[in-house]
C-alpha cells in the first residue's frame, strides 16, 4: 500500500498548486498530522473493541473515500477537511498490525525481526512512491496520485477481507476496559517512550515535510524530491538485512540505549538539511538517517510489545503511534518558525536539538524500566 502512499509525500505540492499560502500550507499539513494522531488511537482502541480484521478493513474503507474527494478539492474548507481525514487514515494499519504481531508472536527477537521487515518494506514502498510520484506528478497531475492512492487503500481492504483470519471481538469482560485505559494513562513507561519517540520522530516527519520546503526554497522541482525518497530507501536496502540480524540478536535485552543512539543519528542526518544546496546534499541527508530510523522503531516497537497488557496492545499501540503523528504536527511548524527567523542553516539546528533531547529522555525511561513492575505502574498514580 505504501508503494501508493502519494497522499502525504506530495501533499505540500499540492497545495502549493492550489496557491494557498505558506501559512495556510504549514497549517493544512498540520492539520493532517492531527488527523494522523487521532486516527491512531482511534485505530489502536477500535483493534481491541471489534477485532484486527474489521478495524483494518475499515479504516482503509474510509481512505478509499477520503483521497479522491482531497484529490478534487479546492477551496481552504473543503480541502482542510480532506487533509483531516486523509491523516486520520494515512498510518491506520500500523497499530493494528502491530498488535496482531504481537498477539501472534511470542518470541521477543522474532517480533524485533519483524518489525524490521516492516519497516523494511514501508521504505521500499516509500522509495516507489518518490520515484512513481515524481514521474507521474509531471506527466498526470497531481490530483491523480491521490486517485490512484485510494484506489490502493480499496484493493487493501480487500486483501484483508481476503487472507486475514477471522478474529472475534474479545467478549466484553475481556475488552479494554476504563481500568485499562486508566493504567495506560498512568503508566510513566508508556509516557517517556512517548516523549523520546516523538522527538526522534521530529527528524523522520522532517524528510517529508521539512525537506519539501527547503528544497523549494532553494528552487528543486517535485521529481528532485522524489529522489531523496530513492536515496533513503537504496540507503535501507543496503542496511535493513545486517541491521535486522543485529537487532534480533538485542531483543532479549533493553533497547533503550540503543533508542537513544538513534534519536542522535536521526537528528544529526536531517538536521544537515540545513546546510544542503543541491539534490544530492539533500539525498545524503536522507540516506544519512537511515540507520537511525532503522533503529528507532524497530527499538521502540520491542519496548511496546514489552510493556503492554495483551488485552490493552490496540491500545498501547495506537498511543505510541501518535508519536509520529505528533512529530508530523511538530515538524512544519518547527520549519516555518526557523525558515521565518534563521533561514535553513535554524532549521537543522532545531531539528539537531530534537534528536538530543529525545537521547536525554531515554535515562529516565531505561531507568523505569529496571523497576520492579508495581513501581513502574504506579509511577504516575500519585
Amino acid at each position: 500500500m505504501r508503494s501508493a502512499g502519494f497522499s502525504y509525500p506530495f501533499l505540500p505540492y499540492r497545495l502549493t498548486g492550489l496557491g494557498f499560502s505558506t501559512a495556510s500550507i504549514s497549517l493544512l499539513l498540520a492539520l493532517f498530522g492531527l488527523g494522523w494522531l487521532t486516527g491512531q488511537l482511534v485505530w489502536g482502541h477500535l483493534a481491541d473493541r471489534l477485532g484486527r480484521r474489521a478495524t483494518l478493513v475499515s479504516a482503509m474503507t474510509v481512505a478509499a473515500v477520503a483521497l479522491p474527494l482531497l484529490a478534487q478539492a479546492t477551496s481552504l474548507v473543503a480541502v482542510g477537511t480532506a487533509t483531516a481525514v486523509a491523516g486520520a487514515v494515512y498510518d491506520a494499519p500500523r497499530p493494528v498490525i502491530s498488535a496482531a504481531v504481537a498477539d501472534g508472536v511470542a518470541d521477543e527477537g522474532r517480533r524485533a525481526g519483524i518489525s524490521g521487515w516492516r519497516h523494511f518494506a514501508t521504505n521500499v514502498g516509500a522509495a516507489i512512491t518518490g520515484a512513481t510520484g515524481g514521474l507521474l506528478a509531471d506527466s498526470t497531475g497531481l490530483p491523480c496520485l491521490f486517485w490512484i492512492n485510494g484506489a490502493a487503500c480499496a484493493a487493501f481492504a480487500v486483501i484483508a477481507v481476503r487472507f486475514m483470519r477471522p478474529d472475534r471481538p474479545p467478549r466484553p469482560a475481556q475488552r479494554t476496559s476504563p481500568g485499562t485505559g486508566r493504567s495506560a494513562v498512568r503508566d510513566a513507561r508508556l509516557w517517556l517512550l512517548w516523549l523520546v519517540s516523538t522527538c526522534a520522530f521530529v527528524p523522520i516527519a522532517g524528510i517529508f515535510s521539512i525537506m519539501p520546503l527547503l528544497m523549494e526554497r532553494q528552487g528543486l522541482p517535485a521529481s528532485a524530491y522524489g529522489w531523496t525518497q530513492v536515496a533513503s530507501a537504496a540507503a535501507v536496502l543496503l542496511l535493513s538485512l545486517p541491521l535486522n540480524r543485529w537487532l534480533a540478536r538485542r531483543a532479549q535485552g533493553s533497547m533503550v540505549r540503543l533508542l537513544a543512539a538513534s534519536s542522535l543519528v536521526l537528528g544529526a542526518g536531517i538536521g544537515a538539511a540545513g546546510l544542503a544546496n543541491t539534490t544530492v546534499e539533500y539525498a545524503a541527508a536522507a540516506a544519512a538517517a537511515v540507520p537511525g530510523e532503522i533503529v528507532a522503531f524497530v527499538a521502540a516497537t520491542a519496548v511496546i510489545d514489552r510493556i503492554a497488557p495483551p488485552r490493552a496492545r490496540g491500545l498501547y499501540a495506537g498511543i505510541w503511534g501518535t508519536t509520529l503523528a505528533t512529530a508530523i504536527i511538530c515538524a512544519p511548524v518547527l520549519a516555518g518558525w526557523s525558515l521565518a527567523h534563521g533561514g535553513p542553516v535554524l532549521v537543522g539546528a532545531v531539528t539537531c536539538a530534537c534528536g538530543v533531547v529525545g537521547a536525554a529522555v531515554c535515562l529516565p525511561l531505561g531507568l523505569l524500566l529496571r523497576q520492579p513492575r508495581p513501581a513502574q505502574s504506579l509511577a504516575l498514580a500519585h
